[in-house]
C-alpha cells in the first residue's frame, strides 16, 4: 500500500523544498533580526536598550495567538486560503515593518509578521497530513526538520551580510521577497489537498473545548507549562544574545559565529533525538536531559556570580553548547508527551499545547531579557529558575499519570 494519499502536486523533493521554505520563514523572521537590534533602537529612538528585545518577543506573542486559530480555519475555509490568509498578514506586518518611523510602529509590524507567518508554518503541517501518512509522512517531516536546523545557523550571518551594505531596513524587505517568493511558489504549484467536502465549520467551542480539556489533565498540562518554561529560557537567550555576545564580550560582527555554533549544537540534540527515541522512549531521555539542564544551570549560575557575571568566553561556551544540547533532546519530546493523552483532538489539541506553551514563554524570555544588566546572571538565574520548576511539573505530571485516565474519546 503507498504511504502517500494524494499524487496531486508537485513531486517529492520540490514538496519538501516548498514545504520547508514556508515554515523556516518563522525562523528567518527572528533570528536574522537579531544583528540589527542595535541599529533598529538607535534609528526609532528607544531611550532603553532592553526595549530593543522587544522587537523579537512580539512576533512570539503574535506567533502564540496565531498558532491558535489557523488549524481550525483551515478545516473550513480550506488549506490554501487559510495560508494565503497568514502571508496577507505577513506582508501588512513587514511594510509597518520597513516604512517604521517609531519604535510603537515597529512593534505592530512584528505582532503582525508574528501573526501572519503562524499561518503558513501551522497549516503547512495539516497540509502535510492530507498529503501523506505513514512512513512517507515521517520521511517528508525528517527532510523539513533538517532546514530547522540549518535555518538558525544561517539566519543571523545573513542578517549580519545585509547589514554591511545596507541598513536593517533591508532585512525586512529581504523577508518580504522570501514570502513573495515562497507564497507563488505554494500558489502555483501546490493544489487544495482539502475539497469542500470534508471540511467542517469554523467551532469556537471546539478550541475551548480543547483548551479546557488540556487545563483539566495534569499529564497534557504539567508538560505543556515544561515546555514553557523551557521555552522562556530559550527566548531569554535569544533575546539578549546580541548584547551580550556583540557588546558585553566584544565580538561585534563574529556575533553570528557564535550564535551559530550554539544552535548547532540545539540542532544535533534535535538529529540525535530522532536516532536514538525509539530505542530508549521518549519519557526516558526527557527526564535525563531535563536533569542535566538543571545541573548544567545550577554550574552555570555558580560560573557566572564567581566571575561577577562575565566569565571567560572559552568557558561560557563548554557550559553553554552542553546545556543547549540538553534543550534540543527536551524540545524533540516534550510537546510529544503533553500530546500523549490528546489522541482523540490531535489537531486542535496540538494547536492548543503549541500556542499555551508559547503564551507562557514569552513573558518569561522577555523578563529575563529585560532584566539583562550588562552581565550574564540574569541569563544564568532564568535558566536554573526555569530548569528547576520543569522538573517539578515533570514530577506532577509523572504522578499524577497513573491515577488519571483522562477524558475518553467520543463515541
Amino acid at each position: 500500500m503507498s504511504n502517500s494519499k494524494s499524487e496531486t502536486g508537485p513531486r517529492l523533493g520540490e514538496f519538501v523544498a516548498m514545504m520547508a521554505l514556508m515554515t523556516s520563514l518563522v525562523a528567518m523572521s527572528i533570528d536574522t533580526m537579531l544583528p540589527a537590534l542595535s541599529d533598529i533602537g538607535a534609528e526609532l529612538g528607544v531611550q532603553r536598550v532592553n526595549d530593543n528585545q522587544l522587537v523579537v518577543t512580539m512576533l512570539f506573542l503574535g506567533l502564540a495567538v496565531g498558532q491558535l486559530f489557523y488549524g481550525a480555519l483551515s478545516d473550513t475555509i480550506g488549506r490554501k486560503r487559510a495560508i494565503y490568509l497568514g502571508y496577507a498578514v505577513f506582508f501588512a506586518g513587514s511594510l509597518l515593518a520597513i516604512f517604521a518611523v517609531s519604535f510603537p510602529m515597529m512593534l505592530a509590524g512584528r505582532l503582525l509578521q508574528g501573526l501572519g507567518v503562524a499561518g503558513p508554518r501551522g497549516v503547512s503541517m495539516a497540509l502535510i497530513r492530507d498529503r501523506f501518512q505513514g512512513s512517507a509522512m515521517a520521511q517528508v517531516m525528517s527532510f523539513i526538520s533538517v532546514i530547522f536546523i540549518l535555518v538558525p545557523i544561517i539566519a543571523p550571518t545573513l542578517g549580519q551580510a545585509i547589514l554591511l551594505v545596507a541598513d536593517w531596513r533591508a532585512i525586512f524587505i529581504a523577508l518580504f521577497v522570501m514570502g513573495v517568493i515562497s507564497l507563488l511558489w505554494f500558489a502555483l504549484r501546490q493544489p487544495e489537498t482539502l475539497p469542500p467536502a470534508r471540511r467542517a465549520p469554523f467551532s469556537i467551542r471546539r478550541i475551548a473545548r480543547a483548551l479546557h480539556e488540556v487545563l483539566g489533565n495534569p499529564v497534557a498540562l504539567g508538560y505543556t507549562l515544561m515546555a514553557g518554561l523551557i521555552s522562556g529560557a530559550l527566548q531569554g537567550y535569544l533575546t539578549s544574545a546580541q548584547q551580550i555576545f556583540q557588546f558585553q564580550y566584544g565580538l561585534g560582527t563574529l556575533f553570528p559565529l557564535i550564535f551559530a555554533i550554539n544552535a548547532l549544537s540545539l540542532g544535533m540534540a534535535s538529529f540525535v533525538n530522532g536516532r536514538v527515541v525509539m530505542r530508549y522512549g521518549m519519557r526516558t531521555l526527557l527526564q535525563k536531559a531535563l536533569l542535566a539542564l538543571c545541573t548544567l544551570s545550577i554550574l552555570l549560575v555558580g560560573v557566572v556570580l564567581a566571575t561577577h557575571g562575565q566569565p571567560p568566553l572559552a568557558l561560557l561556551m563548554v557550559i553553554l553548547l552542553p546545556t543547549f544540547f540538553c534543550v534540543g533532546i527536551l524540545f524533540g519530546n516534550m510537546n510529544s508527551m503533553a500530546m500523549e493523552p490528546l489522541g482523540h483532538i490531535a489537531g486542535v489539541g496540538a494547536a492548543v499545547v503549541g500556542s499555551l506553551s508559547t503564551l507562557v514563554a514569552t513573558p518569561l524570555g522577555a523578563g529575563i531579557g529585560q532584566a539583562y544588566n550588562g552581565t550574564l546572571v540574569p541569563l544564568a538565574l532564568g535558566f536554573a529558575t526555569f530548569a528547576l520548576g520543569a522538573l517539578v511539573l515533570m514530577r506532577w505530571a509523572e504522578g499524577a499519570r497513573p491515577a488519571y485516565r483522562g477524558p475518553q474519546p467520543a463515541e
